[in-house]
């Protein structure tokens, strides 16, 4: 029982060692040559395809359900004038990055770990190396650079769409005037909010398509090893995303001042 726990453990670390080691290569690859910008641009526009119009259809009603549970709770207190401050903390703050990483990971890692994990199975990345081709370089980096971009991208459409739906429902729902709704924005928020959305977007992408790409770059078993190998790519993306939202908003709060 004891030997199984160490392996499980020593195979954990070394599964960790590995995978982030290929995020730092691929980080690295970003400035070697040659720079595979078609491979990129292909890789950001099937993203932008497959995420933009789900990830805007989460956050318009998320931002309905805040404005719902906000506005019924500040009600009872008279304060129906500051929904647009609390929505905007829950939306841009929060929301956004993390709806948006979760669509990239769901969507778009999947495909990119079942890409990967197929030509794994089919010895067409083996072919790469024996080649001389770096793999990294000309698969795994354009993937986790479009990822990466791509969140920082989708998070100002998701946060928009977010805050009209929360507008749309404070003022046709709950009575709240449009001027007392956008006047009420800069109460709580504040520009730094705005850039740690963004650096939360990026850090999420970036480890979804790191973890999409290894978990493909390293299948085994066949088509039904290419299966788990996508399985496990999203829950594992799920899981740090979660963790490192909570780092980073613990670094957030101990070092940026906020308004009160």
């Amino acid at each position: 029982m004891g030997v199984a726990v160490v392996d499980r453990a020593a195979g954990l670390v070394r599964e960790t060692g590995t995978m982030t080691a290929v995020g730092l290569d691929a980080s690295k690859k970003v400035f070697s040559r040659p720079w595979p910008l078609a491979e990129f641009l292909d890789q950001l526009w099937f993203l932008a395809k497959v995420t933009t119009l789900p990830v805007i259809l989460i956050s318009i009603p998320f931002g309905m359900v805040i404005s719902l549970q906000v506005g019924a709770l500040i009600k009872q207190l008279g304060a129906e004038a500051h929904l647009g401050s609390a929505l905007v903390l829950a939306v841009v703050r929060e929301q956004a990055p993390i709806a948006t990483a979760l669509m990239i990971a769901g969507a778009g890692g999947s495909a990119m770990c079942a890409d990967l994990g197929a030509r794994r199975i089919r010895d067409e990345i083996s072919a790469m190396e024996v080649m001389g081709v770096d793999p990294i370089q000309r698969l795994v980096m354009p993937r986790v650079l479009a990822a990466t971009v791509l969140a920082v991208l989708l998070d100002a459409v998701v946060s928009v769409a977010g805050i009209a739906g929360g507008w749309f429902f404070g003022t046709q729902v709950q009575g709240v005037s449009s001027s007392s709704f956008f006047a009420s924005f800069d109460e709580l928020s504040q520009p730094a909010d705005l850039w740690m959305a963004l650096i939360k977007a990026a850090c999420f992408g970036f480890l979804a398509g790191t973890v999409a790409c290894y978990k493909g770059l390293y299948a085994r078993g066949g088509p039904k090893g290419v299966g788990d190998a996508v399985n496990q790519a999203v829950v594992i993306t799920f899981v740090l995303l979660f963790f490192v939202n909570f780092v980073l908003t613990l670094v957030y709060f101990n070092f940026v001042p906020q308004k009160f």
